[in-house]
């Protein structure tokens, strides 16, 4: 037992020089420096009078804050890890065995979530991200796809601490949906969703089919920034077709069901957005402006592209040939990416939003491709 101490003070030891490598590429220095500028900007007298500047700037205060104490708390952790373990082998004391084990398990996970984290450095990745479902060809199948597909990425905001929020909902013709809308917000929301954007496909015997036969069904899943108004963006009132009509959809306190629904429909590039989840037809049409003016930014991000089609990068369709995964639940369970080859055997984790390793797969390719 004495040797298993031996060896996780080893482990631990040589982790001291992954941290070091972590804390730059976390640029854990220069948010400090970043850090003290910034709250010197709140001692300014004029600083509480702009609430929108000082909103901002204190948002940046506490991402910065959030990072680096979290860094720091990890080089503690490893520390207080390697004089325990030290302290054992001293005494002789087996007894500490699992505890060194239990403390290095979790540094070696916190270290890997820190360095993912460090992979987030596109210009949007700390945005909320906005996620809309499609349903592809085939009826109720399709459209069942689609509503499992929203159930998956709803637990998985819930299941990491983030706010998610229905914005749209229309239902299937029998079950499911024919598109849905929700935001996700916190800290680097979109950075790690970025990766879900695409074709999804589900091969399942088909609980709609009395026969019994196996099923192959798509949908898609948009994946966007939302972007702060920043005020380049104009909306032109002749640009705007806004219909108003009777929510429908998840029900409960999710949709009032009444005529305060909105759907907006931009007429220069066909971009449709909607609403229904708000209290009132203003506050949909507000959150519905809102989703237009981030999906207007991503254009202007994009070297101002005009067409619908560029904004979501070569327009393909919801079917065989075009998915970014593949979900078999028959006749053996298997999630596969197709870009990464990553894959995970436990559909029903896969299902219930345990989807990390396929994120983090993603982002290290990326990571690799762009060295």
């Amino acid at each position: 037992m004495i040797i298993a101490l031996e060896e996780a003070r080893h482990e631990l030891i040589s982790y001291r020089e992954k941290i070091v490598e972590l804390g730059n590429a976390l640029r854990i220095e220069a948010e400090k420096t970043e850090l003290e500028e910034l709250e010197k900007l709140t001692l300014a007298d004029n600083f509480w009078g702009d609430q929108e500047n000082s909103g901002k700037v204190l948002q940046s205060i506490k991402r910065k804050k959030d990072k680096i104490e979290a860094y720091e708390a990890l080089c503690v952790k490893l520390e207080d890890a390697i004089t325990l373990a030290e302290m054992a082998i001293e005494e002789n004391d087996e007894g500490f065995v699992d505890e060194v084990q239990s403390e290095l398990a979790g540094i070696v996970d916190e270290e890997e979530k820190r360095r993912i984290e460090a992979l987030l450095s596109g210009e949007y990745d700390r945005n909320n991200a906005i996620l809309s479902f499609h349903p592809g060809a085939g009826g109720t199948e399709a459209q069942d796809w689609a509503l499992m597909l929203y159930r998956l990425y709803t637990r998985w905001g819930e299941k990491h601490g983030y706010t998610v929020k229905l914005i749209d909902w229309l239902d299937g013709e029998e079950a499911g949906l024919k598109c849905a809308t929700i935001t996700i917000e916190g800290e680097n929301a979109y950075g790690y969703l970025k990766s879900e954007n695409g074709v999804h496909r589900l091969v399942r015997v088909s609980p709609y089919d009395s026969s019994g036969r196996r099923h192959t069904s798509f949908a898609s899943v948009e994946v966007m920034p939302e972007f702060e108004d920043d005020g380049n963006i104009e909306l032109k009132d002749e640009d705007l077709e806004i219909t108003a009509h009777r929510s429908s959809g998840a029900g409960g306190q999710h949709v009032n069901k009444t005529d305060s629904a909105i759907r907006i429909v931009h007429k220069p590039t066909g971009i449709v957005v909607g609403c229904q989840t708000e209290r009132s037809q203003l506050q949909n049409k507000e959150t519905a402006l809102r989703m237009l003016r981030s999906k207007l930014m991503e254009i202007k991000a994009r070297e101002k592209l005009d067409k619908i089609e560029d904004i979501k990068g070569v327009k393909t369709n919801i079917e065989w040939g075009a998915q970014i995964r593949s979900y078999v639940f028959m006749p053996y369970t298997l999630a596969k990416d197709t870009r990464t080859g990553y894959e995970d055997g436990n559909i029903t984790a896969v299902m219930d939003g345990e989807i990390d390793g396929f994120i983090n797969a993603y982002l290290k390719m990326n990571a690799n491709n762009n060295k």
